[in-house]
């Protein structure tokens, strides 16, 4: 990252963009950071965090990204922009349909649109966040068939107790394989597709307008500091509470779907490099570890990390849209900014319970999401034999 860069990240003020602001700012970056510190995300009364208040040359901008002036008046002072903001529950999607359109679908056009009619030729660079979302349940190996990418799971095969995915072309039984970057599209869920729309859209004019532009298809990141009272992501955050609070870590379908988890301090390592002069084009990027970790073990490596006496209640219930499996193909990340992931998820997951265990208390309203989703058909549970 250059010293002399001046950077508007939106969204700045949540897990993601305050730990890359303090990056960047530690690089020599000017900083202006925008944020409507949602409830949802931030708590109530929510404000900029302090250390991010206190860095230098940083300005901290509480305002939607929606609206138009205010981001054109922002975007004239910068040569590069990280677009973060987003709303990002999977499951929250499917029924906030219009919430999820006007965030992220509407907020990344307004970003363009200044770009392109107000012809700022001071914007040098744009960073998309992106979401392994986009590929749906992604790549998985048949033996029959080779790489195939297996549709979403219905309700019917998952009431019985059927989880695996099964081939597209033949059903038989598949295996989950690194997913690429030249995987198709297939989101199941409506976040899934205004990510898709956010990288596309974002890719499409950095090509019209000469400018670089990045999409990094971010994994399932976790660490210390993010949110601890949005129930609707975080599987860490979910568990560190139930280990707190002494309710049954709840386990959805058999315990063995599985993610892809990359620790915050590799994702901005991988996210500050893409600022740099040296990453030029157009690229769509898999942020994650390359690894496959199931929710069973993350549930068992809480409870051991934090001592917790709370039971691991493997439930068979499911969500529809939920994805079985996820591991990235890390090779062009890898290739793109030099960077390999560092933190192995043991570590990652004890550095991450050493900080909740200090953090404050609150309370994750998980019950409610999850009777949300049930009122609207979208929670299952699996027919007793």
């Amino acid at each position: 990252t250059r010293s002399d860069m001046k950077v508007l990240i939106t969204g700045g003020a949540g897990f993601i963009g305050t730990n890359l602001a303090a990056a960047l700012a530690r690089a020599g970056a000017e900083l202006i950071v925008l944020d409507s510190l949602t409830a949802q995300v931030h708590g109530p009364d929510a404000d900029f965090p302090a250390e991010m208040r206190e860095l230098e040359n940083c300005d901290c901008v509480r305002g939607d990204v929606c609206d138009r002036e205010l981001v054109r008046d922002l975007l004239v002072q910068v040569d590069a922009v990280v677009h973060l903001a987003a709303e990002t529950g999977t499951g929250q999607s499917m029924y906030e349909i219009l919430r999820y359109q006007r965030t992220n679908v509407q907020g990344t056009c307004t970003l363009v649109d200044v770009v392109v009619n107000e012809r700022f030729k001071n914007i040098k660079k744009v960073i998309v966040a992106s979401s392994r979302a986009v590929y749906g349940e992604g790549s998985y190996a048949c033996r029959e068939h080779g790489t195939v990418y297996p549709r979403g799971r219905t309700m019917e095969r998952m009431s019985g107790g059927r989880f695996e995915p099964e081939c597209p072309l033949c059903g038989l039984k598949v295996e989950p394989v690194p997913t690429r970057e030249d995987a198709p599209f297939a989101p199941l869920s409506f976040y899934g597709l205004t990510k898709q729309v956010q990288e596309q859209t974002v890719l499409m004019f950095g090509q019209a307008l000469g400018i670089d532009a990045i999409a990094l298809r971010y994994q399932n990141v976790y660490g210390p500091g993010q949110s601890l009272n949005n129930p609707y992501t975080g599987l860490l955050a979910v568990y560190s509470g139930c280990a707190f609070s002494g309710a049954p870590f709840k386990v959805f379908e058999d315990g063995l779907e599985s993610r892809d988890f990359v620790y915050i301090d590799d994702v901005i390592a991988v996210t500050a490099a893409c600022l740099s002069p040296a990453v030029r084009g157009l690229h769509a990027v898999n942020v994650g570890s390359g690894v496959r970790t199931s929710v069973l073990e993350v549930a068992e490596l809480i409870k051991r990390e934090t001592g917790s006496a709370a039971p691991v209640s493997i439930t068979g219930d499911f969500r529809i849209g939920d994805i079985r499996h996820n591991v990235a193909d890390t090779s062009r990340m890898r290739a793109l900014t030099g960077i390999a992931p560092r933190w192995e998820f043991s570590a990652g997951v004890r550095r991450f319970v050493q900080w909740a265990m200090k953090a404050p208390r609150v309370r994750n309203e998980l019950e409610e999401s999850l009777e949300e989703l049930r009122q609207r058909g979208m929670l299952g549970g699996r027919r007793s034999c």
